[in-house]
């Protein structure tokens, strides 16, 4: 029997990559090394040997993208647990433990965070069979990289010497530039994956010995969770009581019964735009560019957009462009991207959280045009999705249809449009748009108003548990 039972972990906000990553849409939801985002390649790499589907711990903000994205593979979850709040590793995989225990069963828990890469997939599953054994008889494994250099950015994993399966001698934080390259050159030390392999009663005990409050916070919440046929929404009040902590705080670094197998696959956390640009494919100069970029006379930059890009006589440069933001800087200097985004955040700017076009369970909408008592937005339904049955205190909406066909509940009536047809929702008036047919519904939506904010809405009726 294959008791192998991956669980994603995908509550990161990924601020490292903004303007690509952002809070409401996160890296492990983009496309960023190859034609799978990395959330999707994330559980095909671990599929060829994995005896479950996976299990999911998401941000509830995320569950949407979260499912439709593994549908997209054919995978149905085991389920998906959305956290209210963010708690960091440990409590996330403990109720991903207790999840996976709840009905007696005891799953070697294959622990991965979403946003990685692995280049050599055929090698990371031959690290993870060598663990299983050490998995099955109780031992808390974790996955060392072999290290390619002297990187301070990083924690490390001291092994004792010898063998396949070895135990931790200690681990160790961030170090200096020197510190690091002591720890390469003495051969004993690895990177730390933040990839775990362990039994689900394992962690659970060790977690109860180590930080009782913890774990009995987290089973209260995993207790008080309210399920439907997609997710598991966790109870927020006592999630959010949940003290925070990593699992190598919480577990690793305390349990007598931790060790570590190396792993030598191309692994990158993928933590910073250099990261990225060292992971992907470069001409003759190193340059990595996405999209339509013309570059004269550079070296090693990074370039990533959908508009023309022009570089001109530059090294070590990263350059991004979304529809709303343009990021230029020293590649040696992209960690310092999180000052960004707490600018934005202390300014309460939306491009911290929301890039201009916003995915909804429903499609999404784009935001193209705005200004005094207006806005437009082209809005994008899918087949059979339907919007929820609403109003507006303070702004009216002209609908036109671009392509498909949009039944529309306005009021008493119910109209069906189609291409080039349009309608009129007055101030106040309860409204629905549904996508009746086979194809997605594209839509202009052009507002006015004395308010056009998003949190003008007042909801009667969802098909997703919005009201």
């Amino acid at each position: 029997m294959n008791d192998l039972l991956p669980v994603i972990l995908s509550g990161g906000s990924g601020t490292r990559l903004w303007p690509l990553s952002r809070e409401a849409y996160p890296k492990q939801f983009l496309a960023l090394a190859g034609d799978l985002t990395m959330l999707q390649a994330t559980w095909q790499r671990v599929a060829p040997i994995a005896g479950h589907a996976p299990l999911v711990v998401a941000n509830e903000e995320h569950r949407f993208v979260a499912a439709e994205q593994l549908q997209q593979l054919g995978v149905q979850p085991l389920a998906i647990l959305l956290e209210p709040v963010g708690r960091n590793t440990a409590p996330a995989i403990a109720v991903a433990a207790l999840e996976a225990t709840r009905d007696g069963e005891d799953a070697v828990l294959l622990v991965l965070p979403s946003d990685h890469v692995i280049a050599d997939e055929a090698a990371f599953r031959a690290a993870v069979l060598r663990a299983l054994p050490a998995a099955r008889d109780g031992k808390l494994v974790t996955f060392g990289i072999v290290p390619t250099g002297p990187e301070t950015g990083y924690g490390y994993i001291k092994a004792a010497s010898g063998g396949e399966v070895r135990v931790v001698d200690r681990f160790v934080e961030k170090p200096d530039a020197e510190t690091a390259r002591q720890y390469v050159g003495s051969g004993e030390y690895f990177w730390n994956s933040g990839m775990f392999l362990f039994k689900a009663s394992r962690y659970l005990a060790e977690l109860e010995k180590f930080n009782p409050a913890m774990l009995s916070a987290s089973r209260t919440a995993w207790e008080q969770a309210r399920r439907d046929a997609d997710f598991t929404r966790l109870g927020k009040e006592a999630f959010t009581a949940v003290p925070s902590d990593s699992i190598d705080y919480a577990v690793m670094e305390k349990t007598a019964d931790a060790v570590v197998v190396p792993l030598d696959a191309g692994w990158n956390d993928v933590g910073s735009w250099t990261a990225l640009r060292d992971v992907s494919a470069q001409d003759s100069d190193g340059n990595a560019h996405h999209g339509d970029v013309i570059a004269i006379d550079c070296r090693n930059t990074y370039a990533y957009g959908e508009r023309l890009i022009a570089l001109v006589g530059l090294d070590d440069v990263i350059v991004v462009e979304t529809d709303d933001a343009v990021m230029v800087g020293r590649s040696d200097r992209m960690q310092e991207i999180k000052q960004v985004v707490a600018r934005l955040k202390a300014d309460a700017r939306p491009e911290a959280t929301w890039h201009r076009k916003v995915y909804r369970p429903w499609g999404a909408y784009d935001s193209i045009d705005h200004g005094e008592r207006f806005q437009v937005k082209r809005i994008t339904v899918k087949p059979g999705a339907t919007l929820s049955l609403q109003m507006h205190h303070h702004r009216a909406e002209h609908w036109i249809v671009v392509s498909g066909t949009a039944e529309v509940t306005r009021g008493e009536e119910v109209l069906l449009l189609t291409e080039n047809q349009s309608t009129y929702i007055p101030l106040g008036v309860t409204h629905r748009l549904k996508n009746p047919g086979k194809l997605p519904l594209e839509l202009i939506e052009v507002q006015s108003g004395s308010y056009l904010g998003e949190d003008d809405i007042v909801r009667f009726e969802d098909t997703y548990g919005r009201t």
